[in-house]
């Protein structure tokens, strides 16, 4: 594949986030030569989406392993010349950190058994997936989301360096096959309690018999690929730059969206439905009369409180909840805004910040439906891809699994002249761009990362219970403890083909302060209970049961400026991850201001042309046929299944 890329480009792309797709896809439509390329085997790098056993596999990237090709690095040290110096680029994504992960549903043995017969049979059903020796488990403490009834403990693997990750072993004896089971391409080990064998398992057996559709993890692992699993949890402002942006491209018509239907409050233990519109405010049972004109007088005001500084110019310097005590709204009302509609922290944000959020919100409802926000069907990992592919169609190549080794800068200019890949091929462009996860330590000597603590967990249903059970609902629970930050937590539902039906997929996140467990397993035990816990516990007649969940920390670099990386070239540009923000216009303002910057006189995604249009000279190549030496297999075989519906038909339209 290598020694059929060209050698020559404009721009060379390193990693496919979502900043660097939507560069790809201007720089491929203002004309130039793009090469696309990711170490991954997947497109979006860590604004991706797996399925279960996908997601299995990506955990095990992170195990202790060797970070360069013993072999390649003389191939690079080759080529280059005297008058030139390499600033070699990291192997080894270390964004992600303290991976925790806790199976609570029960486990079906015999099944298990002949799933992990089956892959002993016929190895090549294991994937990319390595056997390794299981490293030592550790119960989780039972005082934390733990069951007697069922017989099961959970269970946290960890390696050295903080990170934990799932270990896997293949084994046909009895006795391992009871201790083990198995996770998708892979098998996971877990610990089974040391109690009375016999009393256990009595107690297991009516506890599993209480339902006749009792979800197990054999059920999880056999339909794994109903999960679209993202690794960061964002919704599309219905007025955000995103989605303007999908618009003006026609980005749009390759994806397609869901409402957000419901927007959620947790407030004294309980969790509620907060009205958005002018209707749902006048239709609510949760307030009073007085409450409802109080609350549409308010948010009247936020639509244009810039047109009456005086009535909240003295309070600039107030955070917004000392300012909303002032407009002597109820507490009730109060706790609504704050959390549910203006989504912000109670300390960190101010009187401007929290009107300014709150004209924001209400802004946005109305154009494709009753709140603010959409969701991309198949998750957010879709987004990357649909830029990806308008990059492909306007002739930019794509190569997945291959890495980059080191970019070649020219002493006497101090300008990045060619990349040098694994395969040892020396490739020339005039801009690079790259995810700052490829930047060595050295490069990023003097940065200083904010990290993000995320979970995902797998329900059996919903937190608030309607006649539907196909709701999609965001949520922001209040800080548990002084000092902490409020948590972000969204929904799911299968009809955004992101979970198996009968299941519920939930996103938290929040800024970090400790890991991701610590930050986030307390808002888990305040809206969820284990699987396992007996039908008779009065939790669980309210409570959403927890099937699985999954807990790690992701960098958070969108704060840092071109200026903190030691030694970049000056056509050499980074792209930040994944930030904490609710939104996408951090990536999507990253991504013009580059482009702007580099090609000052193109225009930014401008519409494509229609295709009756377009004409062709005898030496060009038309846009249905990209060079691509990575097709975009995942695009062209989900496009032509899904039926478009509101409000996507309104996108594209």
């Amino acid at each position: 594949m290598a020694d059929r890329l060209p050698t020559e480009f404009d721009v060379v792309i390193i990693g496919t986030g979502l900043p660097e797709s939507i560069l790809a896809a201007a720089c491929a439509r203002s004309g130039q030569r793009v090469l696309h390329v990711d170490s991954r085997s997947y497109y979006g790098g860590n604004w991706a989406s797996f399925s279960f056993s996908g997601l299995l596999s990506w955990l095990e990237e992170y195990q202790p392993s060797s970070d360069l090709d013993k072999g390649s690095t003389a191939t690079w040290q080759d080529s280059i010349h005297e008058t030139e110096e390499a600033i070699p680029l990291c192997m080894k994504d270390k964004s992600i950190q303290h991976t925790e992960v806790f199976c609570y549903a029960n486990h079906d043995v015999e099944d298990t058994a002949e799933e992990i017969g089956t892959m002993q049979k016929n190895p090549s059903s294991m994937g990319s997936a390595a056997l390794t020796e299981p490293l030592d488990s550790a119960a989780l403490p039972k005082q934390k989301l733990s069951s007697d009834s069922a017989g099961y403990e959970m269970f946290a693997q960890r390696t050295q360096n903080s990170e934990a990750v799932i270990s896997h072993k293949a084994t046909d004896t009895e006795e391992s096959l009871e201790k083990e089971k198995c996770c998708g391409d892979t098998t996971c080990t877990f610990t089974v309690s040391s109690g009375d064998k016999d009393e256990n398992n009595s107690t297991e057996d009516s506890s599993n018999q209480r339902k006749g559709n009792a979800i197990t993890y054999s059920q999880l692992v056999k339909e794994g690929r109903r999960f679209n699993i993202d690794l960061v949890s964002k919704l599309l402002y219905s007025q955000g730059s995103l989605i303007d942006l999908l618009i003006k491209s026609n980005v749009s018509r390759y994806a397609e969206f869901k409402n957000v239907t419901r927007i959620l409050a947790f407030r004294e233990g309980k969790v509620e439905q907060v009205p958005c519109s002018r209707a749902d405010v006048f239709n609510s049972k949760e307030l009073t009369m007085v409450e409802k004109r109080m609350l549409m007088k308010f948010l009247t005001f936020c639509l244009d409180y810039e047109q009456h500084p005086d009535e909240y110019q003295d309070f600039k310097q107030c955070s917004f909840s000392e300012y909303l005590k002032t407009k002597k709204l109820t507490p009730n009302l109060q706790h609504f805004i704050l959390h549910s509609i203006a989504m912000t922290s109670e300390s960190s944000c101010t009187t401007l910040d929290g009107l300014q959020a709150t004209k924001n919100f209400l802004q946005c409802l109305g154009r494709f439906g009753n709140t603010p926000f959409l969701f991309p069907v198949y998750g957010q990992g879709e987004i990357p891809q649909c830029f990806c592919r308008m990059c492909a169609v306007f002739g930019g190549i794509y190569c997945l699994r291959h890495r980059v080794q080191c970019l070649v800068v020219d002493k006497e200019s101090g300008r990045c002249k060619a990349i040098i890949d694994h395969f040892g091929q020396r490739i020339s462009a005039k801009y690079f761009i790259m995810g700052d996860h490829y930047l060595s330590e050295e490069t990023c000597s003097e940065v200083q990362y904010k990290q993000i603590s995320r979970a995902v967990l797998i329900t059996d249903k919903s937190l608030l219970k309607t006649d539907s059970d196909q709701e999609i609902s965001i949520l922001v629970v209040p800080p548990v403890e002084a000092g902490t930050c409020s948590v972000r937590v969204t929904e799911l539902c299968s009809s955004t083909m992101t979970c198996m039906k009968g299941t519920h997929l939930v996103h938290l996140t929040c800024s970090s302060s400790k890991t991701a467990r610590e930050d986030l397993e307390p808002v888990t035990q305040k809206l969820f209970i284990p699987y396992s816990a007996s039908e008779g516990e009065k939790e669980g007649l309210t409570k959403p049961r927890l099937l699985w969940a999954l807990y790690f920390n992701m960098r958070d670099s969108s704060g840092i400026s071109r200026s903190s990386y030691t030694g970049l070239p000056p056509n050499a540009y980074v792209c930040s991850g994944p930030d904490c923000d609710l939104g996408n216009e951090h990536a999507v303002k990253q991504a013009e201001t580059l482009f702007r910057e580099i090609f000052p006189s193109e225009e930014f995604c401008p519409p494509p042309p229609n295709p009756e249009d377009i004409i062709f000279d005898s030496n060009d190549r038309p846009p249905e046929a990209p060079g691509t030496h990575e097709p975009m297999a995942e695009l062209e075989s989900s496009e032509d299944s899904r039926n478009p519906e509101s409000p996507e038909q309104q996108l594209r339209n």
